[in-house]
């Protein structure tokens, strides 16, 4: 998949609005009793970059950006300030602020996951985009040096955790995204008078 590993301007991003989507099927029956289903196995976040525009230079700098991404042809990094940290958004990242895995002797390379948990029910989710120098882990809560693949989120041990060792990790993510329209419809008189240009950003599936 093509992909730029650049991030979207993060002053431009933080006055945008979006967060996760869900896809869920619902029959209702004859009895008004109803059947849900969801054929997404993992949310997908959807985002509007013009509401973070201000300026008119705001708006030369994304089009400038959207440009060099061909439109919808090359995704990016975004930065969700709702959603950045392996903690809460006012937390300080913690090596052992996530469960990645349990040691088995052999294993060396670990995904980093988040979990989103909730009276009894969670929601583990991949990290595919994680910002380089922001990575800690730990194994049994004891700091260990790891190597990052920034590209695929994956981290390595140079020895592997010892069998039913509880490997855990800290970091900051982005998220991995692309614009979703070929077209950005820029009136200026409207955004002079306060008006803010519809600019669908979408994440995409690593």
């Amino acid at each position: 998949m093509t992909f730029h590993d650049i991030r979207f301007p993060t002053d431009l991003s933080f006055g945008a609005s979006g967060g996760p989507e869900r896809r869920t099927e619902i029959v209702t029956l004859g009895s008004g009793f109803e059947e849900r289903n969801s054929p997404w196995a993992q949310s997908r976040r959807r985002f509007n970059a013009g509401l973070g525009l201000r300026r008119l230079d705001d708006v030369h700098e994304t089009i400038a950006f959207f440009e060099a991404r061909h439109g919808r042809l090359y995704g990016f990094r975004w930065k969700d300030h709702a959603d950045w940290k392996s903690c809460a958004p006012g937390g300080t990242v913690s090596a052992t602020d996530q469960t990645l895995g349990i040691g088995d002797g052999e294993t060396t390379g670990f995904q980093l996951l988040k979990t989103y948990a909730s009276g009894g029910e969670s929601y583990l989710r991949r990290i595919a985009k994680p910002v380089a120098g922001s990575v800690v882990a730990a194994v049994d809560g004891v700091a260990r040096a790891v190597t990052l693949d920034a590209a695929t989120g994956e981290i390595l041990f140079d020895d592997p955790p010892a069998p039913g060792a509880e490997v855990t990790a800290g970091y900051e993510f982005d998220v991995p995204v692309r614009f979703d329209t070929d077209f950005l419809d820029i009136n200026l008189a409207a955004f002079e008078a306060g008006s803010v240009p519809d600019i669908p950003v979408v994440e995409l599936r690593l």
